[in-house]
């Protein structure tokens, strides 16, 4: 029977010992496929033969996935969190509401934990899984008039054959819309969301290169042994419409002043409000300095500039980067 691209699916399983594989508990709801990024060596030699001889061997076993960019939504956004900045698992209560809290902070003094996955992928003609997957960059990204937008470069130990695990049921997701969003921009030594940049952001991109790395080491197997966590990478690349508040903002980038900055979505009404929030949210909390202003562009006519903030710890803020995720989902299934 051929594979049939409609067919195609997702399965993640959240392991409890890294690199040991486990069978899915999770449908992602997305896009993307398996990729056996074994490396086959053909190694050059003078043996009177002009086409080679078919002598090769394999050094190294890997196996990666892209989720290709789809509308984040509330419910399985944690997923890439989890995978790729801490392992949390169970949402904090908030009160007697029934949200339940995802904090998801980037370390700084001292390494998190993450969650390793096993990911199932394939179609009806065969099925794919790659163990101890973490993600390696991921990027949300949005603009007026859409969704916010989530796309993921997994790693994982090796690919093989495999059989989907069954009787999974597809979750019921609320996708986060970009004109639910809200941009605060504070003093360094204020209070995180408290003046709001109204009318003025067009779109948005949060780029993150988590610093997480496959070693590799003589440990009797092809594939890496264990994963390691080097410095991150975060930057959020904005479009201001050309106000005041875009100028003032490139007054900042001019004297290198630090900010915090905070990119606020809101969805729907949980079923009980908590103490902190009553709505499904997605908190995305930076400290840093603009990093670069482009010169003024233009959008259907409009002037509009582009700019980049990089997010980098300030001991007066106490904040480096931190992502949270409100839902009302009781643990990460």
């Amino acid at each position: 029977m051929a594979g049939v691209k409609a067919l195609r699916k997702i399965q993640l399983g959240r392991e409890t010992v890294a690199g040991t594989a486990v069978a899915a508990t999770a449908v992602w709801r997305g896009m993307g496929v398996i990729e056996d990024q074994r490396e086959p060596v053909f190694p050059e030699e003078h043996v009177g033969i002009l086409g080679g001889v078919d002598r090769q061997y394999t050094p190294k076993l890997q196996a990666g996935m892209a989720f290709d960019a789809v509308p984040a939504t509330y419910e399985q956004i944690f997923h890439i969190f989890e995978a790729g900045i801490k392992t949390v698992g169970t949402g904090a209560a908030d009160g007697a509401g029934t949200d339940k809290i995802y904090a998801y902070p980037f370390p700084t003094t001292s390494l998190n934990t993450i969650k390793t996955y096993t990911i199932e992928g394939g179609n009806n003609q065969q099925a794919e899984e790659m163990e101890y997957s973490h993600v390696a960059d991921f990027k949300l990204s949005g603009k007026g008039g859409e969704a916010v937008m989530v796309e993921a470069n997994w790693v994982g130990r090796q690919a093989s054959l495999s059989t989907f695990t069954g009787a999974l049921s597809i979750p019921t997701v609320e996708e986060i819309l970009f004109g639910k969003g809200k941009l605060y921009i504070d003093a360094i030594g204020g209070t995180l969301g408290t003046t709001q940049v109204t009318a003025t952001l067009l779109e948005m991109s949060l780029e993150v290169k988590t610093g997480i790395l496959p070693k590799f080491t003589a440990d009797g197997a092809l594939y890496f042994t264990f994963h390691q966590f080097t410095q991150p990478e975060i930057v959020l690349n904005l479009v201001y419409e050309h106000n005041a508040s875009a100028e003032a903002e490139r007054v900042k980038w001019r004297a290198g002043t630090a900010s915090q900055v905070r990119v606020k979505f809101e969805g729907s009404t949980v079923a009980t409000p908590g103490t902190t929030y009553s709505v499904k949210t997605l908190l995305i909390d930076l400290a840093g300095k603009y990093e670069k202003f482009e010169k003024l562009g233009d959008q259907d006519g409009n002037d509009i500039v582009a700019c980049t903030f990089r997010a980098r710890y300030n001991s007066t803020a106490a904040l480096f980067a931190s992502l949270t995720v409100v839902n009302e989902i009781a643990s990460v299934p």
